[in-house]
């Protein structure tokens, strides 16, 4: 149960009527991430903004690779909601559900390439102690890994969105849908 007043789809008129109504039509169904966020509808549109932005824009990352990052700070952070709803996007891409959860459990008993592995790691030390980020320990080894600054910053990105989604759901007390990630648009 959310920790705040929440007005869903069938209460709510006018501008959030319209805003759950787009949500719905362009990414397939209504999460409860974005009905937490319904007495102030306008942060809704600007988080979709910032998410499809950071999620589905153009990015030397694969779409892959940012719902990988996805995972590893949402399952650092222990946001379940998180966890599930883009292990769900990450399964679309990967195919194998056993996959996901050896990232969940611990990504470093999967075979990732070098590149993924170094994301991942990246992903959770600058979740877990961002003050410990030094150039020459992450940046400058996924350069060396070939990833340009494009690619490093748009990881960086996916990390402090999700660390900030995370903290949303957590603490806020979004509750995971009943039916599942099934049913949204993962491409």
């Amino acid at each position: 149960m959310a920790f705040i007043d929440v007005i869903g789809h069938d209460a709510a008129e006018g501008p959030l009527r319209e805003i759950y109504d787009n949500l719905i039509k362009s990414r397939g169904k209504l999460a409860n991430v974005h009905q937490i966020q319904s007495l102030n509808p306008e942060s809704i549109v600007h988080h979709m903004e910032l998410y499809m932005t950071i999620m589905f824009g153009k990015s030397p990352l694969k779409r892959a690779q940012r719902e990988m990052i996805a995972v590893v700070v949402s399952a650092t952070n222990r946001c379940a909601y998180c966890t599930r709803h883009h292990g769900d996007a990450l399964r679309n891409f990967w195919k194998e559900s056993g996959r996901v959860e050896g990232l969940i459990e611990d990504y470093h008993s999967l075979d990732l390439s070098e590149t993924d592995l170094l994301l991942c790691e990246f992903a959770e030390h600058l979740t877990k102690a961002p003050h410990s980020i030094a150039e020459t320990v992450h940046p400058e080894r996924l350069r060396k890994a070939g990833l340009p600054d494009r690619a490093i910053l748009d990881a960086s990105l996916v990390i402090a969105y999700f660390n900030f989604v995370n903290r949303l759901v957590l603490g806020l007390g979004v509750e995971l849908e009943t039916e599942g990630g099934a049913g949204y648009q993962y491409d």
